[in-house]
């Protein structure tokens, strides 16, 4: 029987998880795969949180160094989070010969440029399926599976702290400030919840799943990307009236005129297959050429689905010796033939506090008129105040084309303020 030696590096949420899984099972593979996995190191600078979990003293590594040369380590699990030190580590065991696993999505989002070049260089495997989506087996079937299609398009619910936060607000109508506080208490949210609630951990995910999706080098840099502390339970409310359910989607579209990347808060139909996708659960909704529509679902975060995905990936390199690499050029920045779209299409809604006065409302319709701009819907709140609430659900038109439009509307004297804009994607 094969003998696979792993080491982890870091045992907080998601390493305690792979500890406990690869333990717990390592008879199962031994029937079933015909490996024995061992864990031979752990890197973890609070040993007592490693004793805590069982895990023998002589086997708690002070530095990377032990780990890189301990002749027993054949594949380096790598779950710190961050770039720094996390990168320096994962470059020092693959020049050490070591393959790795690892799910930091921003270390791969970012570098992963240098890893590939020094797994290659040393022939070893690198691995990130824990990167995206928790649970979910997204990465290995675009990598597999989905092979033989071109895939057209790609719509995620990519982070579990922000769905959990809008699905809260909008079963419950408490405000984005009380649930996240809550979310914080149950440990979905970071003390600083910068990098889910502002969208920059959905798009290191939405960076690294276009560009497998679509075999060109997608760099976070290109994808716009906007949070969701703007949300408010009031459009969530006019959303719901108006057959809608509020979500921070990851989005990617691969067409004829080139490649668009997003992140953004945007209303979907509420019988949309997404719009049933809540609390800290993700799915991402795939379409290719041929298979048409795929949507993969599952829980997006936590210590046993997310070292799931880990220990998945230490099987299939403990299996597999023809490793594989990026089916595109992996450079720090995009193709220069790649072309991204910035003035994308899309349906907006559109909330104004406007002055209940005649007048107004054709003031406002004639600018949407100017900038080519179809309103689909209206609804105008019968409130009994000097300013009233009213709403614009627009067809599809052109981002640039509603900016300038909603400059032009907050410049009316009728306008006290334009509330929100939010996409709407059908």
């Amino acid at each position: 029987m094969k003998k696979v030696g792993v080491a982890i590096l870091g045992l907080g949420v998601v390493g305690g998880g792979t500890y406990k899984i690869l333990t717990e099972h390592r008879e199962e593979y031994q029937n079933t795969h015909k490996i024995d996995i061992v864990v031979e190191n752990v890197l973890e600078i609070r040993k007592e949180r490693a004793l805590a979990l069982g895990i023998e003293e002589s086997k708690i590594s002070a530095n990377i160094a032990e780990i890189c040369s301990n002749p027993e380590v054949d594949i380096v699990i790598e779950v710190m989070g961050g770039v720094e030190p996390a990168k320096t580590f994962v470059l020092a065991a693959l020049n050490a010969g070591k393959s790795v696993v690892t799910s930091n999505k921003e270390l791969y989002c970012k570098y992963s440029h240098e890893l590939e070049k020094a797994a290659i260089k040393n022939h070893c495997g690198l691995f990130y399926e824990a990167s995206c989506v928790g649970g979910v087996p997204v990465i290995r079937a675009l990598l597999d599976n989905l092979q033989g299609n071109k895939i057209l398009s790609m719509t995620g619910i990519v982070n579990g702290t922000t769905n959990y936060i809008l699905t809260k607000m909008s079963k419950e109508g408490a405000s984005y400030e009380d649930v996240l506080k809550e979310a914080q208490k149950l440990g979905y949210a970071e003390a600083d919840p910068t990098s889910d609630v502002e969208g920059f951990d959905s798009t290191y995910k939405l960076s690294i799943l276009s560009s497998l999706a679509f075999h060109t080098k997608i760099p976070y840099t290109k994808i716009y990307r906007e949070g969701i502390t703007g949300i408010t339970v009031e459009d969530i409310e006019f959303g719901k009236q108006m057959g809608y359910v509020i979500k921070l989607l990851a989005i990617g579209k691969n067409g004829d005129n080139g490649i668009e990347v997003r992140v953004h808060p945007a209303f979907i139909p509420a019988e949309h297959p997404l719009a049933s996708v809540n609390d800290s659960f993700n799915a991402v909704y795939l379409t290719g050429d041929s298979v048409d529509d795929v949507m993969l679902y599952g829980r997006g975060a936590g210590a046993l689905p997310t070292g799931s995905a880990i220990v998945g990936d230490v099987i299939y390199c403990a299996t597999h010796t023809n490793y594989r690499y990026s089916t595109f050029v992996n450079t720090k920045d995009a193709a220069k033939d790649t072309k991204f779209i910035e003035n994308f299409e899309s349906a907006y809604y559109i909330r104004l506090e406007a002055s209940n006065r005649t007048g107004v409302l054709a003031k406002i319709t004639s600018i949407f008129s100017k900038c080519g701009i179809n309103v689909a819907q209206m609804v105008q709140e019968d409130v009994n105040s000097e300013n009233v609430p009213v709403i614009f659900v627009t067809h599809k038109t052109k981002e640039h084309s509603v900016n300038k439009a909603v400059a032009e509307i907050k410049a009316i004297p009728e306008i006290a303020k334009v509330a929100s804009v939010i996409r709407v994607v059908n």
